[in-house]
C-alpha cells in the first residue's frame, strides 16, 4: 500500500489534485456551481484543508482552498480520514459511501450534497493516477 513520505508531500500532491479539479473545463465549473464548502481532516498527518467555490473564476480557478481552519467560510460537509484513504480514493480504489459505512471516513454535515459531487470528480482519478505513477510511484495502489 502506498504511503505518503511526509505531510509536506501529501500537501503537494493534494494541491496538485485540487488544481486539476479547479481548472478542468468540465469539473471546475460544475464544482463551483455546486457551492459546497468542505473541510477535510487528515489526523495521521495532523493536517486540515478547507475547500470552497471561487466567487468568480480568476486565473482559471473555480475553487479555492486553504490548509487552515482560519477561513472566511463555513463548511457544509466535514470529512475525517487518514491520508492513505484519500490516496486510494483519488486512484479510484476507495468508494466514499463504502468508506463511510466502514468508518474509514467519518463525516458530518450535508453528506448527501457531498456524495452528489462524486460523479463530477470521477475524471480526476485518471489524472491523479498518472501523476502518482510519474512523480510519486511509491503511492501507486
Amino acid at each position: 500500500m502506498g504511503s505518503f513520505q511526509s505531510a509536506a508531500e501529501f500537501r503537494e500532491v493534494i494541491d496538485r489534485t485540487f488544481e486539476f479539479m479547479s481548472t478542468d473545463p468540465e469539473m471546475g465549473p460544475k464544482l463551483r456551481d455546486a457551492e459546497t464548502p468542505q473541510r477535510f481532516e487528515f489526523p495521521d498527518l495532523d493536517l486540515v484543508v478547507n475547500i470552497t467555490f471561487a466567487p468568480a473564476v480568476t486565473d482559471g480557478q473555480n475553487l479555492r482552498w486553504e490548509w487552515s481552519d482560519d477561513v472566511p467560510w463555513q463548511p457544509e460537509v466535514e470529512m475525517t480520514m487518514d491520508s492513505d484513504v484519500a490516496n486510494r480514493y483519488f486512484q479510484g480504489r476507495e468508494n466514499i459511501a463504502m468508506a463511510v459505512a466502514r468508518r474509514r471516513i467519518k463525516t458530518s454535515g450535508n453528506i448527501k450534497k457531498a456524495l452528489a459531487l462524486a460523479p463530477i470528480t470521477k475524471p480526476v482519478f485518471a489524472k491523479y493516477k498518472a501523476m502518482v505513477e510519474a512523480d510519486y510511484p511509491h503511492l501507486v495502489e
